[in-house]
């Protein structure tokens, strides 16, 4: 055998292993190649949408209501990135409020915002979620940077406490000056709507007490509150809560719509399931837009 035929011969040898290397290869290639997606957003009626139509939908309304689980990462992440979209839409017409903040902290937030204070003293004085460094802090940071205006829309804690052990009407011995950091009373409470009348028949029988739905009222009424006085026609208020006080155009928005002004109101609602290619009926419609992440995603705490 002649060199050039050995040369042939091995050459249609390594074309034959290819021949069957090849499917092994790309096999093996579409197994380590696999996406591996950590969240999808879909609509409301479980439809596959895309952050580019909920920034759409969101940048002309009047009202966003972002719903978080408070421990996810990837909603905390779209609320930073969802912040700085609506920015570069909306500019000097984006105000930005939050649950994490109570009212009677909204003096030492904007001294904060105007740079008059430190982030230490900040950090120190205005009784923070514990995950406020990993969560909160960069979107705070960067209304403080844009001059985005920013408001502390909660009920102090101690009142809403008050609520859960005594009743709604305990508010009325308040002072008028802790009665401004509170929706006006008295509050409209509708035990009849679905988000309140549920909350028990979730609660263990231990803990479950006919004013456990009245504290949570009160803080929809008062984020509601705080929400209308620090709006204006033709901006955008851009609120972050947790999923609950909005499902369902429920919670804080009820009490928004109570005004009976129109407003476009979009709800976007966080959840987590194992399986995210296709959203569970009973999450269906519980938002404008449902942000489906991963259950075995890692928490922030």
């Amino acid at each position: 055998m002649t060199i050039n035929t050995r040369l042939q011969y091995k050459i249609k040898l390594l074309q034959m292993k290819n021949i069957v290397l090849l499917p092994l290869i790309l096999l093996s290639l579409s197994v380590f190649s696999q996406n591996k997606e950590v969240y999808k957003i879909f609509l409301g009626d479980g439809r596959v949408s895309s952050y580019d139509s909920l920034l759409n939908a969101c940048k002309d309304a009047s009202f966003v209501f972002f719903g978080e689980q408070h421990d996810n990462p990837i909603a905390h992440w779209l609320e930073y990135e969802l912040t700085v979209d609506l920015y570069k839409f909306r500019k000097n017409e984006l105000v930005v409020g939050a649950e994490m903040f109570e009212a009677d902290n909204q003096l030492i937030l904007c001294e904060y915002l105007q740079g008059k204070i430190s982030d230490k003293k900040f950090e120190e004085e205005a009784r923070l979620w514990p995950n406020y460094k990993t969560d909160y802090k960069p979107f705070m940071q960067y209304c403080k940077e844009n001059k985005i205006p920013f408001i502390a829309t909660n009920i102090p804690r101690r009142y809403a406490s008050m609520v859960h052990y005594k009743g709604l009407d305990v508010l009325d011995s308040l002072s008028s000056e802790a009665k401004s950091y509170i929706a006006p009373l008295p509050i409209n409470y509708d035990d009849s709507i679905s988000y309140y009348k549920n909350m028990l028949k979730e609660m263990d029988n231990e803990h479950a007490t006919p004013n456990i739905p009245k504290a949570q009222a009160i803080k929809d009424a008062t984020m509601a509150y705080f929400i209308l006085r620090n709006h204006k026609r033709g901006e955008l208020f851009l609120h972050f809560n947790g999923s609950h006080h909005s499902n369902n155009h429920q919670g804080i928005v009820t009490y928004l719509k109570a005004e009976k002004k129109k407003f476009k109101v979009i709800v976007i609602n966080t959840v987590t399931q194992k399986n995210i290619s296709t959203l569970s009926d009973e999450i269906k419609y519980t938002g404008d837009f449902i942000i489906c992440v991963t259950e075995n995603m890692t928490k922030t705490y």
